[in-house]
């Protein structure tokens, strides 16, 4: 994760530098939405990806990070985050989660979504919904004033204690910049009014990774993918934020790949979330 433990605050105009970045991240994981159906695999959605960020100017954050193969990583089912594209094709009751990364105009730009083929089970899709939520509940905690576990305790409070499910501990978002992992780590559980002030000029990716059942994970031995050691479905969702005197403003979008899922016939409805309508 971040090397340097110094917190770099952004101007504003490194932050609509870093939204270009984010919006792109945004609209690879939605032009990814439109390729998903059973049959397709990792490996093709992993070059398709490279040609889109390439295509619009910039290069993919993942490849070549920490040794990183592949510009995108794609975990399915109970593989948490950091699965590696393979050549195994998807079938309809496969969870998907895509993570994304771009390098655009100086900064990086990062964001996640968990895509839910059309044979998903309800209870994996209530895992879905529930991550997805606490994500938003998470952002709205990003405000000046604010202590980094601030957030971190409202997304563990709402999956464990308000829905039932676990949080994945070993595992944090971070802060985000001109370089990909920057201070502060940002934890998915942790005590209220603890951790780093949260000051204006903040980016931070908010990632929740949520297991349903056992918070307990293990690696596979590629040493890359990580998955529940239970087997059950996990869900991960993420975006990038900037805290502004007038609070959080999301930079990456999901919008978009909502919109695309709902047109797929193949995934399941998007899980947008209404409790945060935007940023300044």
């Amino acid at each position: 994760m971040a090397r340097n433990k110094t917190i770099f605050h952004k101007s504003h105009a490194e932050i609509e530098a870093m939204r270009e970045s984010n919006l792109l991240v945004s609209k690879t994981l939605a032009y990814l939405g439109t390729l998903l159906k059973p049959g397709v695999t990792g490996t093709e959605l992993d070059a398709k990806a490279e040609e889109f960020i390439r295509d619009n100017g910039a290069v993919p954050s993942f490849k070549g990070l920490y040794g990183c193969p592949s510009s995108i990583l794609t975990s399915v089912n109970e593989c948490v985050v950091h699965g590696l594209p393979t050549d195994k094709p998807f079938v309809e009751t496969d969870l998907v989660s895509i993570d994304c990364g771009a390098y655009l105009n100086g900064f990086h730009g990062d964001s996640a979504y968990t895509y839910a083929f059309i044979g998903v089970g309800e209870d994996a899709m209530d895992v879905l919904e529930a991550t997805n939520q606490s994500l938003y509940i998470g952002i709205e905690r990003a405000r000046v004033g604010n202590r980094i576990g601030d957030i971190s305790w409202a997304i563990q409070n709402f999956i464990e204690r308000e829905c039932g499910y676990a949080v994945v501990r070993e595992l944090t978002g971070h802060g985000i910049g001109r370089e990909f992992h920057e201070a502060p780590e940002v934890a998915n559980y942790g005590r209220r009014n603890s951790g780093p002030i949260i000051k204006p000029g903040l980016v931070i990716a908010i990632e929740p990774m949520v297991n349903t059942k056992s918070r307990h994970i293990a690696t596979l031995p590629d040493g890359w993918t990580i998955v529940a050691k239970d087997g059950r479905a996990t869900a991960h969702f993420e975006h990038s934020v900037a805290v502004t005197r007038n609070g959080p403003d999301i930079l990456s979008d999901h919008s978009f790949v909502e919109q695309t899922v709902k047109e797929n016939p193949h995934l399941h409805d998007p899980v947008a979330s209404k409790l945060y309508e935007g940023g300044v």
